[in-house]
């Protein structure tokens, strides 16, 4: 168990993923992911912090001036920090059935440019769904239906990239939003700042 990567940046934002090394039971699985964050915490602020949460679930630490994002996976730990911007990260391992999630969180326009081979349409499905729970977590909209209210635009996997994506609000407002992902070791990593 250990740092797996770290990147911080100019701008006082960073990004850390923790690494798992040991597979736990269920309850176990718990406290390794309170203990892990708390551990990227300790990295990144040199000091032990208080991590607490507000009523819709989203994390917040109310002795450092940042927004933060956390995600997990059996196998890793993300977390996201930016001290002005809002922010959101997600991490899911390749290995999950993404085409469950086709056909309740993914809009006809963005099926469209879906391939039709089946581990392409895989990974796309696994990037639209992070790039979906990334927009979610960094902005906690109540109630929000993935398939209407995020919108990706067309892309290619890769390894890496940018995506492009629209969150629209039950107010009529609509946000553009930038995000870039990654794949590391079997996992999608994509995350956004806004």
């Amino acid at each position: 168990m250990g740092l797996y990567y770290l990147e911080k940046n100019r701008d006082e934002s960073a990004l850390a993923i923790w690494e798992q090394q040991e597979p736990l039971l269920r309850k176990e699985k718990r406290e390794q992911e309170r203990r892990s964050v708390h551990s990227l915490l300790r990295i990144l602020f040199g000091a032990d912090q208080v991590l607490d949460h507000r009523s819709n679930g989203q994390p917040f630490l109310p002795h450092q001036p940042v927004h933060i994002s956390i995600a997990h996976t059996y196998r890793f730990t993300a977390l996201l920090i930016h001290p002005q911007k809002q922010v959101g990260v997600d991490i899911e391992c390749l290995e999950r059935d993404f085409f469950a999630v086709e056909q309740r969180a993914i809009s006809e326009r963005e099926r469209v440019f879906l391939s039709p081979d089946r581990v392409q349409r895989g990974l796309q499905l696994g990037i639209l769904w992070s790039a979906k729970e990334a927009i979610f977590k960094c902005l906690s909209p109540e109630g929000v239906d993935f398939a209407r209210q995020i919108l990706v635009e067309p892309f290619i996997s890769d390894k890496s990239g940018n995506l492009n994506a629209h969150f629209f609000g039950k107010n009529g407002c609509e946000i553009s939003l930038f995000l870039k992902y990654r794949i590391i070791d079997n996992h999608i990593l994509v995350y956004v700042f806004i």
